[in-house]
């Protein structure tokens, strides 16, 4: 039995401000109060389909163009709560919210409703007033579904682009890694009368820190470590940058050497070197990066060796059958100072001794136990190690420096050149 769906007839046209949906799907059995509910509906603005048959609706409902349904409880074949059930159960696009009629108030009965999937309830006779509130509710709630899948969609295709753009830097990362590896040109030499080796590890894909040698003449070479503040992409163009004007590649760009009277390069002194560098990096970058460098010549056949600490850590000597030796008076990174002035440190390699030029990675890297592995921790592993050959001890230093952080991934970048005099 059917009661009559409405108490008063109201002939208001839409609310200001009040939130229409899309089209709004009745379904009712009964010809004449679905009319009427249709026409009620029309009059305050809804675009309205109308359905005799739950079942049928079912197909109705898919259309995402709908987005309230109005369903009467009591229909032959598929009940209102089915049709809920039924409705909530397809793959549809979109929220629909679905209002039951209904001329039962017992508390299970509505407990049954929204168990189906219901939105919510009118009782029979519907009064308009309350039908319109219900609807520009229901209206509001699809409202905010639909803007909350927008932003869904526009932040899972954001994420989507940030994704790709992590894959492609992941992958240019990657190549400048192999690159910067690649400037380390011979990781090991043997030069007549010393061998050089060198090691270089970034905390992350690449980084700030760059070691090498080149050639001056026939018994002389250079060589440097290098430390540019801070870590990523930035400080490693610099290193590169800064590892390009220490080339051996093209020795008339290098900041380190000059041609004398009979056309052969020369080496700059150390200190003149530093101040030329300084000089250019303060013209090319107004002080807003520097970075330390160790800058040294040997004579392969006297041992003799001029070089420069420019705000680098001392380099540690060990002498056969001696304690480790710290070398050099500390002086003003590159880039930092405008007009600084340095110092070119002298000393003679004698046969057997070993020269670590090293980077602050070393011995500023933290142990498991909060402390630092400092110069006195260095010194230590270059004693046990020092019967290792250059490469061998590289590799024993970077075994013995991830123990002690517990990782081996360091804090910090790192980088060594080991000189063998074997004089």
């Amino acid at each position: 039995m059917h009661h009559g769906p409405f108490q008063s007839w109201p002939t208001a046209t839409p609310a200001p401000g009040s939130t229409l949906p899309g089209r709004v799907l009745v379904i009712e059995d009964s010809r004449a109060q679905r009319m009427m509910l249709s026409a009620l509906l029309r009059r305050w603005g809804h675009q309205v389909v109308e359905c005799d048959s739950a079942l049928d609706a079912l197909d109705v409902a898919m259309d995402p163009s709908i987005t309230l349904i109005l369903s009467d409880w009591m229909m032959p074949g598929l009940t209102g709560p089915d049709f809920c059930r039924r409705l909530r159960a397809m793959r549809r696009e979109g929220y629909a919210y679905v209002i039951l009629l209904t001329s039962r108030s017992e508390q299970d009965a509505l407990t049954e409703g929204l168990a189906a999937g219901a939105d919510d309830f009118l009782t029979k006779p519907v009064r308009a007033p309350e039908l319109r509130a219900r609807m520009n509710a229901g209206a509001r709630i699809v409202a905010m579904q639909r803007d909350m899948v927008d932003k869904n969609r526009r932040l899972s295709e954001a994420l989507g682009e940030i994704r790709a753009l992590y894959t492609t830097l992941d992958r240019d990362l990657d190549e400048a890694r192999r690159l910067q590896q690649a400037q380390l040109q011979d990781r090991f030499r043997r030069f007549s009368g010393a061998d050089v080796s060198l090691w270089l590890k970034p905390s992350g894909p690449i980084g700030g820190d760059m070691v090498g040698w080149f050639p001056v003449h026939d018994r002389l070479i250079g060589v440097f470590g290098l430390d540019v503040a801070g870590h990523g992409v930035a400080s490693a163009m610099i290193a590169a940058r800064v590892a390009g004007m220490l080339s051996a590649a093209t020795p008339d760009q290098n900041i380190a050497l000059t041609r004398g009277a009979d056309g052969r390069y020369l080496p700059l002194s150390p200190d003149l070197a530093a101040e030329r560098l300084n000089r250019m990096i303060l013209r090319e970058m107004g002080g807003e990066r520097y970075f330390t460098l160790c800058l040294g010549f040997l004579d392969l056949a006297t041992g003799r060796m001029r070089m420069v600490q420019a705000g680098h850590p001392h380099p540690m000597l060990l002498r056969a059958g001696a304690d480790v030796a710290l070398l050099g008076a500390g002086g003003l990174p590159i880039g930092l100072v405008e007009d600084a002035r340095y110092t070119t440190l002298e000393l003679t390699l004698s046969p057997g001794d070993r020269l670590v030029i090293h980077s602050d990675g070393l011995t500023e890297c933290p142990g498991t136990d909060g402390t630092t592995l400092d110069e006195p921790g260095l010194a230590a592993l270059m004693t046990r190690h020092a019967a290792l050959t250059g490469p061998d001890f590289l590799t024993a230093l970077d075994r013995d420096l991830s123990a002690f952080a517990g990782t081996e991934a360091l804090a910090d970048d790192a980088s060594a050149v080991v000189i063998d005099y074997r004089g």
